[in-house]
């Protein structure tokens, strides 16, 4: 239980989404400066620097690129930042993937300037959040570090989105599913939220966490087939604000849970490490129901849902063998490598995590051999 009667919000300055808004980033850097530094996914790195050379053209500002190396590491963030201090960057913008978004908010951090995120795709709800992951230069996780500010603009421009891979944007969805859920445990529990030291939930939180939920179960699956042909549909709109800004803000100003307890716990295994945040996550959310005993109409509606998606409802899924040795190593990194599955309202020992694992599973494949 939180210690404090205080409750607090959190969230990015501007939040900006549409077709097209890469070539308004000229009028949004200018506000902080007319030297702008970017660094750019590697794979987008030629493409978008040629746009963004037609964009500064004429104009009263100027801009550097960097193309990212690939990991957000402390050599990467060193490099980019001497880079961007010699360039006498007033204004940094990260455009890319949730490892470029990161690095890019470590460079601002340290510089102690503005930020503009970019995502190229509505895969996590990170963009929104203040906190960066840190990573050997072998990818090897190291610490999730809070920034000192939240970011000046999240500018999402739904067209380069829409060309991202259907499986980023569906395990996006499973991210965002996540937020409702993990809401309503840390209500339950009056656990304290991200937001500096830790506070109650405000109202706005909460119901925020509950629109993302809302959208994604009436827009999920037609989002998802408007993205096969390519359509960008008031729907698929209505998905990248639900990943990206609801879920964004929901689940930082009211904590993670089980969902994303069990993600950490199944990098514990190596054969998960090619599946994505979100599909990870997917199968947390099963693992939380089970925990959580939710009533059969709710449980039988996200399994369906997550069904039809693709998403993991089991641990073959996820190329696990459910052996106890295997799923012992899961429900002990869930339990003992980090404290996100404790905000739930119960007592949490590795052998109830071990159980619920293993009737997920169960669980998982009774949907799938009815499909």
């Amino acid at each position: 239980m939180v210690q404090t009667t205080g409750r607090a919000f959190g969230s990015p300055l501007k939040y900006i989404q549409g077709p097209g808004e890469f070539n308004n980033l000229q009028k949004y850097t200018s506000i902080y400066g007319e030297k702008a530094y970017f660094l750019i996914d590697g794979f987008l790195h030629t493409e978008l620097n040629a746009r963004l050379k037609e964009i500064y053209a004429e104009t009263g500002s100027c801009y550097e690129t960097a193309k990212f190396g690939g990991e957000c590491c402390q050599s990467e963030i060193d490099r980019v930042t001497e880079a961007a201090k010699a360039f006498g960057a007033q204004i940094f913008v990260g455009v890319g993937g949730g490892k470029t978004l990161d690095t890019a908010k470590f460079v601002a951090n340290g510089l102690e300037t503005p930020l503009i995120i970019m995502p190229t795709a509505a895969s996590t709800d990170a963009p929104v959040s203040e906190l960066g992951i840190l990573y050997t230069e072998k990818g090897e996780h190291r610490a999730a570090v809070k920034m000192k500010r939240n970011s000046e603009i999240v500018l999402m421009d739904t067209e380069i989105i829409l060309k991202a891979p259907k499986r980023l944007f569906i395990a996006g969805i499973a991210d965002a599913l996540a937020t409702w859920f993990e809401a309503r445990a840390n209500d339950a529990s009056d656990h304290e939220n991200y937001i500096g030291t830790g506070y109650r939930r405000c109202k706005a939180g909460m119901a925020i966490a509950k629109m993302a939920y809302d959208i994604l179960m009436a827009d999920g699956l037609r989002a998802v087939q408007a993205l096969e042909r390519g359509a960008l549909t008031e729907a698929v709109e209505n998905v990248i604000e639900a990943n990206t800004l609801l879920s964004g803000l929901g689940f930082q100003n009211t904590g993670c849970s089980t969902a994303h307890g069990i993600h950490s716990g199944l990098t514990e295994l190596p054969c998960t490490h090619k599946y994505l945040h979100g599909e990870k996550v997917a199968f947390g959310i099963v693992v939380q129901m089970v925990l959580e005993n939710t009533p059969a109409e709710e449980l039988d509606r996200i399994m369906r849902f997550l069904v039809k998606l693709g998403l993991p409802v089991t641990l073959g899924q996820m190329d696990i063998d459910p052996t106890p040795e295997n799923v012992s190593a899961v429900a002990h990194k869930t339990t003992k490598g980090n404290s996100l599955i404790y905000s739930e309202p119960f007592l949490i020992t590795e052998d109830l995590v071990y159980n619920a694992i293993i009737a997920a599973d169960e669980i998982g494949r009774s949907y799938l051999a009815e499909n």
